[in-house]
């Protein structure tokens, strides 16, 4: 069996193309999977009232899912900052630098798994491993109530940082198969808005186990045991009703049809399960990979040192550990607003890049006021703690990025490993800033968080220009498009018709 090639195909594409054929016809698995589903299938009238009856469907089959296991992992993964400041740190006889170091061991396990379980998600069923994944981390959550002295909570970091790393390149991963490049950016926001969501969270539960007073258990280990648990049951959840894709989900025919054919425009693709090693090596000589790379480690630094010091700098404001956990609700709210905020504005307008620089600069203004205020002006400094955190809003529009400008199935998985990779790299690099000899303001650190958002803000207007001088490229070589091209597994760099600037509907892959 196999798929028809588009006529000429090999005559006029500039690249070398991973597609097998044999008397004009694909090799099945070696185009999209989307592609090998329509082939014996009608195409499907889309009226107006059908897509947005089917988006909404879609909507509330898998974005309930993705933001609680997002909302899980960044809980699970915080949960610990809470704990610094409930007894963790007395209970366990750790220091400051053995802390930073938990922190530390998470990302670089983080980091080096990234690659392993790219191909992994690649070559299984996308949920289904996301689903094990979280199941596997809600137990090493669970298993932190059990630990009594340093070692023990490296080890159960070390295994959290290996079944987190396949979250954000699953959901990256997911939210493309299902929506449209303009319809990207708002449910990345969506479902990272777990961030927000879990910091109000963890915070209001951390500040409620305060008032425990037995002696059978510590607050920190009631807190981990809650939330371990939560975490196993919406694994399994994720497991069994997540789909893994829109041609075996629980769409009707006629829906799945149309949730394919919608995603034309795209021209990224659905799915392809054969990996391709010319894909790989494209990902490594793609400019846009290095800038992306740059601009994620600079603005992961202070994401990093301000999720897991947060509350330690707000308690040497002065303010007792019950104002302290108090005080860390609104780095939630925050969070929310401005990830919301800047999502909206990113798929309403296609102005990525801009959006990107400003909610940096929000964040290089609080980081400005961390540094320089003086430490006597808590207000300052509370501000300066609050408009750091909308840094972070700029993480899914990254994501949204990748996942729109990166076409090919194996090129999307191998981009996805290097844009997290890099997340790790900013998150290891944070800690370390974080020194005992600094206590308690931490200048050192603080000044970090303004160099390194100061880098991201001027690489993300170089990837702006980059995307704009490569369009115009691609404008003049005015390459002639071919049947069914968006899904033949083809890279952004093979179809001559996929563009990376704001274009008409049927070039734009992704708007600035």
């Amino acid at each position: 069996m196999g798929t028809e090639l588009p006529e000429s195909f090999t005559q006029h594409s500039g690249h070398k193309i991973d597609i097998d054929n044999k008397d004009g016809l694909i090799a099945t698995g070696k185009a999209d999977a989307a592609l090998e589903f329509l082939r014996t299938e009608d195409i499907a009238v889309l009226t107006e009232v059908d897509e947005k009856a089917l988006v909404r469907k879609i909507d509330w089959m898998i974005m309930p899912l993705m933001w609680a296991a997002y909302n899980l992992q960044y809980l699970d993964k915080v949960l610990i900052n809470y704990a610094s400041v409930m007894g963790l740190l007395s209970d366990t006889n750790m220091h400051t630098d053995q802390f930073s170091n938990l922190t530390l061991a998470f990302y670089v396990t983080y980091l080096f798994f990234e690659l392993p379980t790219g191909f992994l998600m690649q070559r299984l069923p996308t949920a289904k491993y996301l689903g094990f994944n979280v199941t596997l981390w809600g137990l090493m959550t669970t298993l932190n109530c059990t630990a009594k002295n340093f070692p023990g909570l490296m080890v159960l970091r070390v295994l959290l940082g290996c079944f987190e790393s396949a979250i954000a390149p699953a959901l990256i991963l997911i939210t493309s198969m299902w929506y449209k490049r303009d319809e990207q950016p708002q449910r990345m926001g969506i479902w990272y808005l777990g961030t927000g969501t879990a910091s109000i969270m963890g915070a209001l539960v951390a500040y409620g186990l305060l008032f425990y007073t037995s002696n059978q258990f510590k607050p920190w280990q009631i807190m981990f045991l809650i939330f371990g648990l939560i975490t196993i049951a919406v694994g399994i959840c994720i497991f069994f009703f997540l789909p893994n894709n829109p041609m075996t989900s629980r769409l009707t025919h006629e829906e799945k049809v149309l949730a394919i054919e919608r995603l034309r425009e795209n021209q990224t693709g659905i799915e392809n399960k054969h990996f391709k090693r010319s894909q790989l090596r494209e990902v490594f000589c793609d400019p846009q990979t290095y800038l992306i790379a740059i601009i994620v480690t600079a603005m992961d630094v202070p994401n990093a040192a301000m999720s897991s010091f947060t509350s330690l700098i707000i308690q040497n404001f002065g303010f007792t550990t019950k104002e302290t956990e108090l005080l860390n609700i609104p780095n939630g709210a925050v969070s929310i607003v401005s990830i919301l905020t800047v999502s909206y504005f990113a798929g309403r307008y296609n102005q990525r890049c801009v959006c990107v620089a400003a909610s940096l600069a929000c964040g290089l203004l609080g980081g400005c006021l961390l540094a320089f205020s003086p430490a006597d002006q808590k207000a300052a400094q509370l501000a300066g703690n609050y408009l750091t955190q909308v840094t972070g809003s700029a993480l899914p529009i990254m994501y949204s990025l990748a996942g729109a400008n990166v076409a090919g199935h194996t090129k999307k998985v191998s981009m996805n490993a290097i844009l997290l990779m890099s997340f790790c790299l900013g998150n290891i690099l944070g800690p370390l800033t974080f020194r005992t000899e600094d206590e308690p303001n931490y200048i050192p650190a603080k000044i970090a968080i303004v160099v390194t958002i100061s880098v991201a803000i001027v690489f993300t207007f170089a990837l702006r220009t980059y995307y704009v001088l490569e369009n115009r490229r691609r404008d003049r070589s005015q390459v002639v498009g071919y049947q069914d091209n968006e899904f033949l597994d083809m890279t952004d760099r093979e179809n001559g018709e996929f563009r990376v600037s704001p274009r008409p509907q049927v070039y734009t892959a992704c708007e600035l």
